[in-house]
């Protein structure tokens, strides 16, 4: 039998030839198309090149008849690239100035506006420019040269993608169709449902859509019913919308659940080998009193004038290795949600609950920074290294708060062996905010919303969310080990991630001088930017004033969006050179991933092919991880509104005291106690035709000559709610009649 081939194993030898013959004529294909998309690229980029038709390039270039095709499919790469234009005579065109790519952002009234990266301003589009585009389809644009007011408008002419292919909305039956009303108002167009494609939803059903056809901006989008999230009236189905609306996956892959089976409940000792055990250190968490992810720990003591931190993060990246399913859903996800009644997690259970939670006596793995701080709040010397932590006491702001703050004597008796530490914390964190303060790090410190729900979702209270002496503790401890990690890789130049804060647009920081000079107050600006110290000063100064409210939301607005970078161009709002994302490994992925490029510097292991490794993925991983925070921020906004609408439905009818906190042409904000905002509209002050008076910032009475100011308090009654369109609706009353003084 030597030498000899059997039948079935000639066969599978010419199938494995003639695979390995198709993939060598792939390979051919691939390079032949490459190096003519090259030859075309190269051709439309040649100054003497002139629109042409399609015709045209198949005569000009010679192309066979064999290959029209494939001069087609890179005709259509390029148009969808913006590379090429194609214009109403069916030429193509290569863009100019005035030809730019954006996102197109819809409105409810069929105009839009085109966002353009690196564009100071929006770009303007009529009703009639718009082509069909609807809300997040990225779009290609000619701008108009012969601009006439303020904002530059332009004309949509090619749609390059869509941004949406399910919608979330409210369920319409007709006889012979159904409809669907997005949620999103900016998505400006209702949904047509043919008869067949309704999925058994009824009037009042949440459901998801999928777009079978985007209209053409004269006839409706069209789709199909793909999922029915429940009734409008059911309870959790509204903020379920929010959730699908804003693509946030909430159940983990099977393949991810199954890797949990891997993890244990408890640290095998043989995890400790080689790490640094500082387990006879007093050690506490303080977190919120429904906290379950506890990822940090602090100790501290004093030696002289020399403060010793201890900040210990949970070592998540031991369990949730590089590649693994877990790391790519974390990955995935970017960050954790929060959304009044739920948390939807970056990482299970089982990992931000359990094995990586710091929990009160139980052993753990963590990554500490131990930091040496002098009496003026320098950081004088510093360690990095992996440990065994093991925490004392699980204690809450509000429990730290009494003692540091009130010195409440049962408090103090009850955690008596920690009281001199928390009353150290509270001494350093004071000297660490002095220092941050003269350096002209801002604090912008708007009330937060703590929005409390019954088991069925139902706001029950709204309240501004306490910030006390036990939270700011926390804050500048985490501030400063953030900075202090993020300063010893810089100087490093090794890859990572730093959390960046670009400088103010001039632009913006002069229109803020101008409107703040109407107030009385001045902004100093440098020969070439403005200092972070100029923006805290002007903060000092409305403290308690009336304006306080509107100036520090418009400073915020003047403000650019920090975001993750792989290039340290530092921290424009904390005035701080070096800032990173080290402290929350468990619901942020940045801080995970610079976890582990810092163990594996501590390991010696970070070589060569390591930092290319990292220096290939990390710019990706900044870009994605600052866009799942973007979403993460808005679908809470979107939630926050929806619940604040819904808690005041119930109060129709009834009076309150609040602030005028904004005024506009089309009315006046009026903030109240408990944080929610409504508007009085100019139409309903119908006792005389009132106009705002942009120069002095007031809403004035044509005929009264009545004004109202910001910071001004005004009784109002809660008229309509509308929980779709997230608007609260308030009016006027006379000042005589009774409230109920802010009771809700």
């Amino acid at each position: 039998m030597k030498g000899k081939v059997k039948s079935k194993d000639k066969e599978k030898f010419k199938v494995r030839n003639k695979v390995k013959n198709i993939e060598k004529d792939t390979v051919k294909d691939k390079e032949i198309l490459e190096e003519r998309r090259a030859m075309l690229e190269a051709f439309i980029s040649e100054k003497e090149y002139k629109p042409l038709r399609f015709k045209e390039f198949v005569g000009l270039l010679q192309v066979p008849r064999g290959e029209k095709n494939d001069l087609k499919e890179l005709l259509d790469q390029f148009l969808s690239e913006g590379k090429l234009i194609l214009d109403g005579q069916g030429r193509y065109r290569t863009p100019g100035d005035d030809v730019k790519v954006g996102i197109f952002a819809g409105t409810q009234r069929g105009y839009g506006f085109v966002i353009l990266e690196g564009e100071e301003q929006d770009i303007f589009i009529p009703e009639n420019a718009t082509k069909g585009a609807l809300h997040g389809d990225k779009v290609m644009i000619t701008i108009n040269k012969e601009q006439t007011g303020k904002r530059k408008d332009g004309i949509i002419i090619n749609i390059m993608e869509r941004g949406k292919t399910e919608i979330v909305g409210t369920f319409e039956k007709s006889k012979n169709f159904g409809f669907v009303r997005p949620d999103n108002q900016k998505f400006g167009h209702d949904i047509f449902i043919p008869k067949n494609q309704t999925g058994g939803a009824v009037n009042g059903h949440k459901v998801v859509v999928k777009l079978t056809d985007y209209g053409d901006g004269t006839q409706s989008p069209e789709g199909k019913v793909i999922e029915i999230l429940g009734h409008i009236n059911d309870p959790g189905v509204d903020i379920m919308s929010i959730i699908r609306a804003y693509e946030l996956p909430v159940e983990f892959p099977e393949e991810v659940m199954r890797s949990l089976n891997n993890i244990p409940e408890e640290v095998d000792p043989k995890d400790m080998e080689g790490r640094l055990d500082i387990r006879d250190l007093q050690t506490v968490t303080i977190d919120g009193e429904d906290a379950k992810d506890l990822d940090d720990a602090i100790t501290l003591t004093k030696e002289g004038d020399i403060y010793h931190l201890g900040v210990h993060i949970a070592d998540v990246t031991h369990y949730v290795t590089e590649g693994s399913p877990l790391d790519k859903e974390a990955l995935k996800r970017g960050t954790s949600v929060y959304l009044v009644d739920r948390v939807i997690p970056m990482l299970p259970h089982k990992l931000s609950n359990g094995i990586c939670s710091l929990n009160e006596g139980t052993d753990r793995l963590a990554l500490s920074c131990f930091i040496d701080i002098n009496s003026k709040g320098n950081v004088i010397g510093h360690r990095i290294a992996e440990t065994i932590v093991k925490v004392d006491r699980r204690m809450t702001y509000t429990s730290v708060a009494k003692i540091v703050e009130d010195n409440d004597a049962e408090e103090c008796k009850k955690y008596e062996e920690f009281v001199p530490m928390f009353q150290l914390m509270l001494e350093l964190s004071q000297i660490l905010k002095k220092q941050r303060n003269k350096r002209g790090s801002i604090d912008f410190d708007f009330p937060e919303s703590k929005i409390i729900v019954d088991e069925r979702g139902k706001p029950i209270n709204i309240k501004p969310y306490e910030r006390n002496k036990a939270t700011k503790i926390i804050e500048e401890f985490m501030l400063i080990a953030n900075e202090t990690i993020a300063e010893d890789f810089y100087w490093q130049e090794l890859p990572f991630l730093y959390r960046t804060h670009d400088y103010p647009d001039d632009e913006k920081i002069m229109k803020l001088g101008i409107f703040i000079n109407n107030f009385g107050y001045s902004l100093h600006v440098g020969r070439d930017e403005i200092h972070p110290k100029e923006i805290q000063k002007l903060l000092i100064k409305i403290e308690d004033t009336p304006e306080e409210a509107l100036i520090s939301r418009l400073t915020l607005r003047s403000m650019k969006q920090a975001k993750y970078t792989v290039v340290n161009t530092g921290h424009f709002g904390l005035s701080a050179k070096y800032y990173s994302h080290f402290t929350s490994p468990i619901r942020r992925y940045p801080d995970l991933q610079i976890h582990r490029i810092i163990k594996e510097n501590l390991r010696g292991k970070l070589n060569e092919n390591r930092i290319k490794h990292y220096e290939k993925i990390l710019f990706e991983v900044a870009n994605h991880s600052s866009k799942t925070e973007r979403r993460a921020d808005e679908a809470e906004r979107e939630v926050e509104k929806m619940k604040k609408v819904e808690y005041m439905s119930k109060f129709i009818g009834e009076t309150f005291e609040g602030v005028i906190s904004g005024i506009t042409t089309w009315g006046m904000y009026v903030e109240l106690p408990n944080t929610v905002e409504g508007m009085i509209r100019v139409s309903d002050m119908d006792d005389d035709y009132y106009f705002y008076d942009e120069e002095r910032y007031q809403m004035v009475g044509e005929h009264t000559k009545k004004t109202y100011n910001l910071g001004q308090k005004v009784m109002i009654e809660v008229v309509a709610t509308d929980k779709l369109l997230r608007t609260i609706d308030f009016a006027l009353v006379e000042e005589e009649e009774e409230s109920n003084g802010g009771e809700y």
